[in-house]
């Protein structure tokens, strides 16, 4: 059978199933049938179709491009059925056929019977002219027209609906009366009576007895006849005999007739009283009392709402205003829609802490719900709630929708504000929930990107604005811009989730090429799907940007919605690579901005607002150009070489920012980030050879630096400028010691991997010029008000030193002696006395207050951050004293450091004289605030940005602490607090920082110079704590100090094991070791990996155990032992040399994630675990977690890392104690500690119920257990499943004292104190259960297990039996159990 097209197929599937159903020949299920042409006629219906002229669609002859939009033949009318047009007909002849003579039209004329027509006489006006009709006159009181009719046209259909209506006798105007007026005097008494009849009620007239069917005259008296018939019964009969005919009439009709009856006079009787209005001239009247109808209250009150006109006191009660038929749209008068124009209702006070609706204001400030606010605040409308001034969300996403355009503009501006506040913190804890994430929810992201496409350019503006403060953290740029001159600042994380796709985890080891390509899977998800994990993502699957392309070359908007977009690629680019590359390659988008908004020649502009931003130099153009450039080399290559940017760096740094026609605010922006494009382009070795040409430009901006400094006060922007100036000669000076790439380098990186084209003879006489700056800068440090104000101005003088003697040395053909020389210049009348300084000790000890290691309160997430929009949360901006703070001393110090390593490498003989800075009393209590903190704080985009910088610093000073070490004796303190700051910050570095942790694991981590307890008395105060400990029944010769001086010994080996075990990604740590060198044609690119976790785990030194036991479970026929003893043996000395004496770096791992991953040594295979350097390892290791302080923390219940199940986990270790043990007393040790009584009886259960048999190979020694006996007997054992196991074990043998010291007495105890028990709080089943088994102990056939049941007395692990028994029972127990068992006592068998 065929299958059905289903949703979601393309045309290649439908032509698929078309082949198919033609291959098949089967019958189709709808027969296909063409209609005739106008010359052909109607085909034969009966007449079966062919197979030849089945309609089948080819992709074939379908042309390549659409036809052109010409205009469509003129339709033509449809011919009849029945008289088909034939091909060749004579049209004379056809007229001729159908011609008839003028006898047959004339016979058909009829004349009309007048004999019955009322006729009425014109009515004689007083005036010589017709009286001039109004609007107001004429449609009062007149329904609304169904269609477009004018008011003539209206005019006469009431005088047509008037004349339609045979009028009463009493109707015809009487002549001579004066004033034309038409009284009732003329009437004669009965035709009065039916006009008016008694009661004064109106009976205008028979409405269902018409006289149809009679004819002439006869048919209008018989008619009227019956109705005066009609009116003389109702005037005989009183009011409530009328009703009461009425309810019963009503009662035998059917409903639906009645109201057919009532909907069919109504509108007669309206038409007659309006047509006989018309007819009266002004002034006439009857003067008639009216009176309410006699119907039913039930029948009248729905008709009363009906037909409350405007003009009735009704209405003029509850509306403020009288409405008037002729005003505009008001024909016909709806009172339910006019409910609005009442006084709005009082506000209702909150009496309740139930939640109500949040209402913003059109600030989008958030409105109180209580707030009485004036109306003419236009924030009170019809909707719900309409006494509470302010619009929901809800409200506003309706009003979104709404077909005027000012209504749109106006939501949207609304909703940006509300963003705009949210992104803030206002709301904080006056809402519950996120706005963000309700917006986002609602589909806030697609209402955007559809308002993009609004025609109306306000609706544009707002919806371009609003997408901005969805996307765009102000205080985000301003904080990354900020620290661009920073140490490796210019390097940044992307603002992408962490939390991806498997197809993008691996993003960073695929070539550039392949990371722009898309997986089927995300190319078919929809961009719901997308924003809902990615809200970027999302939008750029909605053809986003070249929307932008289109808004910014079409409708050339103002400058606001200019910026806007440029912010909203910014951020874009800032996303990713991928992000990124798109941006560059949509169509005409890059290309649109270089060329409007970075152009070379351009009109003067004066200070103040411009109307346009097009043909004008812009700022945050060149930004957008730089962020780009920073995602990747081959970014920065393509838009040098293809958007000819060089000749623009140029024309903006060739002149000084106040010789640019343009504001100086944006000028100095603009030549700002010009230096900042050209520095990234430099960092990769790209654009050097402007250096040339604008090499008398920078000589001339850096003279005068130091001028400035010296005369003026810092502002901000000047400072920032001159900081990129110097970050652009750095990366220049880094750039000339760089070399060529390897000729088997990558051939796809050839084009941005050229030559850079500097030299280092161009950029020799840089330092100078730099150093001036530096003096000049290090004079404010005295003064925090000023120094703070100079940003990042002092270390990008420090960073350019550092790139400057790192290049020197690097020149072939140099003089050392040069370079030697200087250095010591410098440290002599720059560095030493700056150490001496007094202001430096303050930068020293504010390091623990603006560390976010140290306050991890600080990089607490904002109250609105999203998952799947990230941030970095800066937009309340930052306090002084934190890193990305004003008063921050981090760049400094972080750049002092830097420079330092760089000149103690070169120059040895300076690491003497510059080891004072690690002496520093500040910096020794920042190091122990960072070691005895337990974790880092939550990753955050915010904290991993901060972190990064900080462990930077940390990098810095272990290196230098390490070249000291080697040239001079540490102090013991000095070196285990830089060793154990070391172990901490291997397990906190984060990815892009591969290069540092690669360097701590070859040199810092197992250098023996900062184990200083080796020589200091640490092996013998090792072996005198285990004499010292309970329990300790190892051989002395094994102890843990000599366990110590074995693997300080080996420590080479380890760090070869760790070395192994520990290896990083390669590329990344390529990437990065080419970032942190300086090899500028190495480098990628200046976005940074992804911070989803630390590059280390918390358990790292248990890493060579773990991966031994994931290749023992992938490898059956096993591993070769002697490769798993010596990683095993180098994994166990190193956990203990830290569990000995940097305790602090294993406090992140718990108790029992340490046990578990020792089990892991069991598990490897059978053989592992019994060789003599595991067996002591082991032993020291299990001891250490068997220690009075550590034992309480080891929590088997809670969830490890690592681990699904720890019980799953002592399961599998119970089987492998079962296959391999053969009674090892170190593997039953670790069977044991487990079945602690703290711990889970699910453990417990698993030994007894499941693996009994291993109880016979536990033949641990009393004497040789790790932990106290009463950890197994206290506090008694409640389970009852298991006490019932613990007896079936004693009674049937498999549980005995000669096989199983330790459980044998744990089992006597807890079957002791349950038979004894007397609890009258225990269930009745739990009751039986003990008296039954009481009764069995009592009838034990072995004397010595029924002895020790019955007279167990407490443990004792001294004695053989490890407890104590009574010599005879207790009298309440004996009591007892001569109770449960009578007969016995009575036979005398109580010797017990």
């Amino acid at each position: 059978m065929l299958s059905r097209p289903k949703p979601g197929e393309s045309e290649a599937d439908l032509l698929h199933f078309q082949s198919q159903f033609l291959a098949a020949g089967a019958a189709p299920a709808v027969q296909l049938v063409k209609k005739g042409s106008r010359r052909c006629g109607d085909v034969n219906l009966d007449q079966p179709q062919s197979q030849e002229h089945r309609d089948v669609v080819t992709l074939d002859s379908l042309p390549d491009l659409p036809p052109a939009l010409v205009p469509a033949p003129p339709k033509r009318a449809r011919p009849s059925s029945s008289r088909p047009l034939t091909e060749h007909e004579d049209p004379e002849e056809t007229l001729n056929r159908h011609d008839q003579h003028i006898t047959a039209v004339l016979t058909k004329i009829i004349e009309r019977d007048t004999s019955s027509m009322a006729v009425n006489l014109p009515v004689p006006s007083g005036v010589a002219f017709p009286p001039v009709f109004h609007r107001s006159q004429g449609r009062q009181g007149k329904p609304a027209a169904s269609g477009k009719k004018s008011i003539f046209a209206q005019e006469i259909a009431a005088r047509r609906v008037s004349e339609a209506r045979p009028p009463p006798v009493g109707d015809v105007p009487v002549l001579g009366s004066p004033g034309g007026t038409v009284t009732c005097e003329g009437l004669t008494p009965g035709e009065q009576d039916s006009r008016l009849p008694q009661g004064s009620h109106r009976f205008l007239g028979p409405h269902l007895v018409t006289g149809e069917g009679l004819r002439g005259q006869e048919a209008e008296q018989e008619a009227q006849t019956i109705h005066e018939e009609n009116v003389a019964r109702l005037q005989a009969m009183t009011p409530e005999e009328i009703l009461q005919e009425q309810r019963q009439l009503l009662a035998q009709l059917d409903p639906s007739l009645v109201a057919f009856l009532r909907s069919h006079s109504r509108p007669q009787e309206q038409a007659g009283e309006k047509a006989t209005e018309e007819q009266r001239p002004e002034g006439s009247s009857v003067e008639v009392a009216e009176e309410e109808p006699l119907m039913p209250a039930s029948a009248s009150e729905p008709r009363k709402e009906d037909e409350l006109e405007p003009g009735t006191p009704g209405s003029a009660l509850t509306l403020p205003v009288t409405p008037h038929n002729e005003w505009l749209h008001m024909d016909t008068v709806e009172l339910e829609k006019l409910h609005w124009t009442q006084n709005l209702p009082p506000l209702r006070r909150q009496q309740t802490q139930e939640r109500m609706q949040a209402r913003f204001s059109l600030q989008g400030e958030l409105l109180a719900p209580d707030v009485d606010l004036p109306t003419h605040l236009g924030l009170h409308h019809h909707g719900e709630e309409a006494e509470r001034a302010g619009y929901s969300l809800q409200e506003l996403f309706h009003l979104t929708r709404s077909q005027v355009a000012q209504q749109r503009a106006l939501a949207l501006h609304v909703l940006a504000q509300v963003v705009d506040r949210a992104q803030a913190g206002e709301f904080g804890e006056r809402l519950v929930g996120s706005v963000l994430r309700l917006l986002l929810d609602a589909g806030f992201l697609f209402l955007l990107r559809f308002s993009l496409d609004d025609r109306v350019d306000g609706v544009i503006t707002a919806a371009v604005r609003a997408l901005r403060a969805l996307l765009v953290v102000p205080g985000d740029e301003e904080l990354l811009d900020s620290t661009f001159a920073w140490y490796h600042g210019a390097s940044v994380f992307p603002l992408m989730p962490s939390q991806e796709d498997k197809e993008d985890e691996n993003e960073d080891e695929e070539p550039t090429a392949d990371k722009t390509k898309k997986s089927p899977e995300e190319r078919n998800r929809p961009p719901s799907d997308l924003a809902r994990h990615d809200v970027i993502k999302g939008l750029l699957a909605t053809n986003l940007l070249p929307r932008l392309r289109y808004v910014l070359e079409v409708t050339c908007p103002g400058p606001s919605v200019v910026l806007d977009i440029l912010a909203v690629l910014i951020r874009l680019a800032r996303h990713s690579l991928e992000s990124a590359t798109r941006v560059l390659e949509c169509p005409r988008l890059i290309e649109t901005i270089v060329r409007e908004f970075l152009p070379t020649s351009w009109s003067p502009m004066g200070v103040g607002p411009t109307a346009s931003l097009h043909k004008v130099p812009c700022a945050t153009a060149m930004k957008l150009l730089r962020v780009l450039a920073s995602a990747g080399r081959n970014v920065a290559a393509r838009l040098l070489s293809g958007f000819d940017l060089r000749s623009r760096l140029c024309r903006f740094i060739a002149e000084a920012p106040q010789e640019l026609a343009l504001p100086p605010k944006e000028a100095e922006m603009l030549s700002t980030e010009a230096f900042r494009l050209w520095a990234v382009a430099a960092s990769y070795g790209q654009g050097c050879d402007l250096y040339r040409e604008l090499y008398p430009v920078l000589m001339r901006a850096l003279q005068a630096v130091p001028k400035e400094l010296s005369t003026h006060p810092p502002r901000p922007l000047s400072t920032q400028w001159a900081a990129s100036l110097l970050t652009l000669l750095t990366q220049l000076t880094l750039a000339a010691s760089s070399t060529s790439p390897a000729p088997g380098s990558d051939s796809a990186e050839n084009l941005s991997a050229a030559p850079s084209g500097i030299t280092w003879t161009q950029v020799s006489g840089l330092q100078p010029l730099v150093e001036p700056c530096l003096r000049q800068t290090l004079k404010l440090l005295p003064r925090p008000e000023v120094w703070c104000a100079l940003g990042p101005l002092p270390t990008a003088c420090l960073l350019f030193l550092r790139a400057y003697y790192q290049s020197w040395s690097q020149q072939p053909g140099m003089c050392p002696g040069d370079w030697l020389q200087d250095m010591e210049r410098l440290s002599e009348e720059l560095l030493l006395p700056l150490l001496r300084q007094p202001a430096l000790d303050s930068l020293w000890d504010s390091l623990g207050r603006c560390s976010p290691l140290c306050n991890p309160l600080s990089c607490a997430p904002a109250p609105e951050a999203l998952p799947s929009l990230v941030s970095l949360g800066c937009t309340g901006g930052r306090p002084p004293l934190s890193l990305a703070g004003s008063a921050s001393p981090f760049p400094f110090l972080t750049a002092l450091f830097s420079l330092f390593n760089t000149l103690t490498r070169i120059h040895k003989g300076l690491c003497g004289q510059l080891a004072a800075i690690l002496a520093a009393p500040g910096l020794q209590n920042y190091f122990l605030q960072c070691v005895t903190t337990k974790a880092a704080p939550h990753l955050t985009p915010f904290s991993a940005w901060a972190l990064h910088h900080e462990y930077h610093l940390q990098y810095l000073a272990l290196t230098l602490a390490q070249r000291v070490a080697t040239s001079q004796p540490m102090p013991a303190t000095c070196a285990a607090l830089h060793h154990g700051l070391a172990l901490a910050l291997l397990s906190r570095l984060l990815p892009g920082s591969e290069h540092l942790a690669h360097e701590l694991l070859l040199s810092l981590v197992f250098r023996p110079e900062f184990l200083p307890e080796r020589a200091s008395g640490g092996l013998e105060a090792a072996d005198f704590s285990d004499r010292l400990s309970l329990g300790s029944g190892r051989d002395p010769g094994c102890g843990r100090g000599a366990l110590l001086g074995q693997a300080c010994q080996d420590l080479p080996s380890i760090r070869s094991c760790y070395l192994t075990h520990c290896s990083l990604a390669r590329a990344s740590l390529l990437a990065s070791q080419a970032l942190h060198r300086g090899e500028l044609q190495q480098v990628p690119g200046l976005l940074l990996p992804v911070p989803k976790e630390p590059l280390l785990p918390t358990d790292w030194p248990f890493l060579p155990l773990i991966h031994l036991y994931h290749r023992a479970s992938e490898t059956p026929s096993g591993l070769p032992l002697a490769d798993t003893v010596g990683t095993a043996t180098r994994a166990l000395q190193w956990i203990l040399v830290l569990e000995s004496w940097r305790p602090q770096a294993l406090l992140a791992v718990p108790p029992a994630a340490r046990l578990a991953r020792l089990m892991c040594v069991f598990l490897v295979d059978g053989e592992l675990f019994r060789e003599t350097p595991i067996q002591h390892l082991v032993a020291a290791l299990l001891a250490q977690l068997c220690q009075p302080e550590v034992l309480p923390r080891l929590n088997l219940d809670c969830p490890l890392p690592g681990l699904t199940s720890f019980p799953d986990l002592y399961a599998n270790f119970l089987e492998h104690f079962e296959a391999v043990s053969f009674g090892d007393h170190l593997f039953g040790a670790l069977v044991l500690l487990p079945l602690q009584r703290q711990f889970s009886v699910t453990l417990r259960l698993a030994l007894f119920g499941e693996h009994v048999g291993a109880l016979r190979a536990l033949g641990l020694p009393l004497s040789q257990l790790p932990v106290s006996l009463a950890c197994y007997t206290e506090p008694p054992e409640d389970n009852l499943a298991l006490l019932q196991l613990y007896f079936r074990a004693l009674v049937t043998g498999a549980l005995r004292p000669c096989w199983c010291p330790v459980l044998y007495a744990v089992a006597v105890a807890h079957v002791n104190s349950f038979i004894f028990s007397q609890d009258p709080k225990n269930s009745d089943a739990v009751k039986a259960a003990c008296r039954s088994m009481l009764q069995s102990t009592w009838l034990l056939a072995d004397e010595g297990l029924r002895q020790h049941l019955l007279h167990y007395k407490l443990p004792n692990s001294t004695l053989p039996e490890g407890f104590e028994l009574y010599p005879q029972l207790p009298p309440l127990r004996q009591q007892y159990l001569q109770r449960l068992t009578p007969g016995v006592f009575q036979n005398g068998v109580s010797e017990t």
